[in-house]
């Protein structure tokens, strides 16, 4: 234990029992400074720095800086935040787990101990990724996509239960359990956690391998989302090195209207706050409408942290988090101790803004919530119900980037697939109640069954050919709805439980029919999906999708009944019934309804005995898996799992990185690329560089599976970067309508040859051309993929310059070992006139890089010309440096691990 830093370890009570903690009051006193004033994520981040004060990594300094947080100074200094806990999920957790693998197998080749590389906190993977929406509509799917999962992912199965007995603390949640995130809000958070030897007390802080892990702050859990590499540093006893964030309180007054959802609250905040720029920001929530919402509004609010870009969206933990805790069945020790601490510290219950200093104040009332959708492209793009008709029109004509451009004559044409069935452009082929942001929350899926059953009271249908799916984020839901009496409604609608896990919202959707495929490619039609998730980027929920919309689950099975986003629900009806037209508001519960059966939703004794399931009864499937054992992995051949390259030559003294020069362009890409368009993501073509790899090794196309399941295998990931099939490569010349080509094809230099950007890039490693990267605004938005970064790296990418980085993307593009570089001013790839015709070099880091220094890209033009411009470096922190000096942060964490 760190030794007692500025007299700061004090005793406090838990009932009649004596505790110790690290006191930021004391800790003020000390330093003759308000803490109270200070915003309370700061302050939480502050009880580790403080508690972790070793005066090597985390020193008295730190503790200083930070204790001196003001709301508007330059931040330069950076935080060595170490966390309590990691969280991952599978399809980031398993490369996560072949890289530590890796770590191990390097060391036993090196003759020394493997069990050095060992996790130092407590980790917990929850297989929830893997599972497709293949059946649905019956009984039967939940059990028959289970089946089809463990026979897809056998091999990386038997890989984690290898991990589970491979390291002491190394959990696996198997399949079937629910969503991680709200997995770890009802089961993993602690809430606080207890050293027992020490017998000291201090916070559940974390962070995961999912950008969605801010699910976690509606319970005061300060945590995010990371690449799979900063998460592997946390593991393995590294500090997160941030930089110092401004924390912009958002102040909530008023209550939400009869009608209005938490989704409807969450998607006016996204669009708020993406106008707020709060990329790279805590943002912190006060106020007195704060204080009215239930843990689960806060919980789907938090959730969405990501889309309007914030690093949290933190809510202090109060009356009705320890109500949360109870009911999800907590033990009254835990609660007890929850409650005691954080009144030590002076941080329970929610601030008034005017009592916290903040770095800007932004202030909704939520009386002026109205029921909304998101889309067709983005999260923020929030459209009121009443203009879901006229938007999509509007957007159907459109020529820009967020429109279709297509013939108006068009909008209202029929089609009819080889089987008969009649489409129409914006029909609405998939609805989806799924993803996270929503199955956390019961008043939103309680509103969805009573919206099922008067619908189907009224004698309304949805469409046979609309795929319809119920993913719950948890076993627990399933319980509540059938103690309601509302699941049968659900299932009479299509809204059968097809799997515990994320789905829908990840592109699990699962495919559409032959016919209604044809019919789409072939006519360019832009159809519809309605999904309660956080995420609808282009391609991302099916690839011949074009418009999809984030909606309440509700809003969902309204949609889902409609058959159509071309139907104004507020001035037309949802169907015909039984007795005529049925409209949105003879179906739509009221809020004494929900009210009514939210009760039935937080029982402590149903979610005890289902966690407890985890050990005693994680199912036949899970059982049957058998794994290797040993400390040391045996890397059998296999398509799912590789032993990563990311160690080859690996040596204790780093090589000196090689400068940048003479490099070509693999691509130039527009505004808002996002981790989806880089990263490999949903399913493998047949002809693709990865399905050509898969089928060269002996897998059919039907066993293809997806990329998110072959993360742990460089050779598919690899190919799959930049292979998005709506990814606009600007060196690729437009369309003959004009409109610019997507794909993940490029131009190899000089060659003039039109190639897939992998094929490109091995082209350019074979005769030793280095390669870089152009962007433009937001670069990497999305979630935070490491295989964004590490398939960067591995296609020879030396610099990725662009506008602008979303935070994650690039702290994993310097933890892979490549260049993040940003255009100063008003530069741009357009403002200079780049084509991807030029050579490039970069200049400047030559003797010695120091963080967010000036560097100079010279462009040589193929007329002869030559132009320098300055570059700022975003290698943001002195940590970040020795990173890339090293090749990247594992082999840094590494030669430090074998040297100790």
């Amino acid at each position: 234990m760190p030794h007692n830093t500025f007299n700061s370890l004090q005793k406090f009570k838990i009932g009649k029992k004596s505790a110790k903690f690290y006191s930021l009051p004391a800790l003020g006193k000390a330093l003759g400074i308000d803490i109270q004033r200070l915003p309370v994520s700061i302050r939480i981040v502050l009880e580790s720095v403080l508690r972790n004060c070793d005066g090597k990594k985390v020193t008295e300094q730190h503790v200083k800086e930070l204790a001196g947080w003001k709301p508007n100074a330059p931040r330069t200094t950076e935080i060595p935040f170490v966390v309590a806990r990691v969280v991952l999920q599978d399809f980031t957790g398993v490369p996560l787990l072949a890289d530590i693998a890796a770590m191990r197998s390097v060391a036993d080749r090196m003759g020394k101990n493997p069990k050095k590389i060992e996790p130092m906190v407590p980790v917990d993977l929850v297989v929830d990724h893997s599972v497709m929406i293949d059946y649905f509509g019956t009984n039967k799917a939940l059990d028959l996509n289970m089946k089809l999962e463990f026979q897809r992912n056998q091999e990386r199965y038997q890989f984690m239960k290898w991990g589970m007995q491979a390291f002491d603390t190394f959990g696996v949640v198997p399949p079937g359990f629910g969503i991680v995130h709200q997995v770890n809000l009802e089961h993993l958070a602690r809430g606080v956690h207890h050293d027992a030897s020490n017998n000291v007390y201090y916070p559940d802080t974390l962070v995961g391998t999912d950008s969605h892990t801010t699910m976690i702050n509606g319970i005061g859990v300060v945590g995010w989302g990371v690449g799979g590499i900063e998460a592997e540093a946390g593991m393995l006893g590294q500090p997160l090195y941030i930089l110092t964030p401004d924390v912009v309180g958002v102040e909530l007054k008023g209550e939400l209207r009869g009608g209005v959802t938490a989704t409807d609250l969450v998607l006016t905040l996204t669009e708020l706050l993406r106008k707020q720029k709060v990329v790279g920001k805590f943002v912190e929530f006060c106020g007195p409408g704060t204080s009215s919402l239930s843990v689960t509004d806060r919980a789907t609010i938090g959730n969405m942290a990501p889309e309007y870009g914030a690093t949290m969206g933190f809510f202090p933990v109060d009356d009705r988090t320890l109500h949360y805790f109870q009911g999800t069945g907590r033990t009254q020790d835990e609660i007890d101790a929850l409650k005691a601490y954080f009144k030590a510290q002076g941080m329970f219950g929610v601030p008034q803004a005017k009592d916290i200093r903040y770095s800007q104040l932004v202030t909704l009332d939520l009386s002026t919530v109205t029921p909304s959708l998101a889309g067709p492209k983005r999260p923020q793009d929030r459209i009121e119900i009443g203009d879901v008709k006229q938007t999509f029109a509007g957007l159907f004509v459109e020529q820009s980037a967020n429109g279709f451009n297509q013939p108006a004559e068009k909008l209202e044409q029929v089609f009819t697939t080889s089987a008969g069935t009649k489409v129409k452009n914006g029909d609405i082929l998939i609805a989806a109640i799924t993803s996270c942001t929503n199955t956390s929350n019961p008043s939103v899926l309680l509103a969805a069954g009573l919206m099922a059953k008067k619908a189907v009271e009224a004698g309304l249908k949805v469409p046979k050919h609309i795929k319809t799916s119920l993913a719950p984020g948890s076993r627990v839901v399933t319980d509540y709805l059938t103690k309601t009496g509302l699941l049968p409604y659900l299932e009479k609608l299509g809204f059968n439980v097809a799997a515990y896990g994320c789905t829908t919202c990840i592109g699990n959707a699962g495919d559409l029919t032959p016919d209604l495929n044809e019919v789409i490619t072939q006519n360019g039609l832009v159809c519809s999906a309605v999904l309660s998730g956080n995420r609808n980027f282009e391609a991302r929920i099916h690839p011949n999708i074009k418009a999809n919309f984030l909606a309440s689950p509700p809003l969902v099975v309204a949609y889902a009944l409609a058959g159509t986003v071309m139907r104004d629900l507020m001035t037309e009806p949802v169907g015909k019934g039984k007795k005529g037209d049925v409209w949105l508001g003879d179906i739509w519960p009221t809020n004494a309804e929900v009210q009514a059966l939210l009760g039935t939703a937080l029982n402590p004794t149903v979610f005890r005995s289902n966690y407890a399931e985890i050990k005693t009864n994680p199912g036949k499937l899970w059982k049957n898996i058998s794994g290797v054992t040993g400390d040391v992995y045996d890397w059998p051949t296999s398509t799912y799992i590789a032993e990563p390259p990311f160690f080859a030559d690996f040596g204790m003294t780093p090589a000196p990185m090689p400068p940048v020069a003479n490099a070509r362009a693999l691509a130039i890409f527009g505004d808002s690329v996002t981790t989806d368009h880089i990263s490999p993501a949903g399913s493998i073509k047949e002809t693709s560089p990865a399905g050509v790899w898969l089928k060269e090794h002996g897998v059919s196309q039907a066993d293809f599976n997806s990329y998110g399941s072959r993360r742990g295998n460089h050779e598919v990931m690899m190919r799959g970067t930049f292979a998005n099939v709506r990814i606009k490569n600007l060196m690729i010349p437009p369309n003959a309508d004009g409109s610019r080509f997507e794909g993940g094809e490029t131009i190899h230099q000089p060659s003039g040859e039109r190639l897939p950007i992998y094929d490109a890039a091995m082209k350019y490693i074979a005769q030793g051309v280095s390669t870089v990267v152009f962007g433009g605004e937001e670069y990497g938005t999305g979630s935070s993929r490491d295989w964004a970064a590490k398939g960067t790296q591995l296609l020879g990418v030396k610099a990725v310059i662009a506008r602008s980085f979303e935070r994650i993307h690039r702290s994993n593009l310097v933890g892979m070992g490549v260049l993040p570089l940003q255009f100063k001013g008003d530069d741009s790839v357009g403002s200079l006139g780049i084509t991807g015709k030029e050579t490039y070099d970069i200049t400047g880091l030559e003797n010695g890089i120091k963080p967010q220094q000036d560097v100079t890209l010279t462009i040589h033009r193929e007329d002869g010309s030559v132009q320098h411009v300055a570059m700022l470096l975003r290698i943001d922190t002195a940590t970040e440096v020795d990173y890339y000096l090293h090749g990247g942060i594992l082999p840094y964490v590494l030669r430090e691990l074998l040297a100790a």
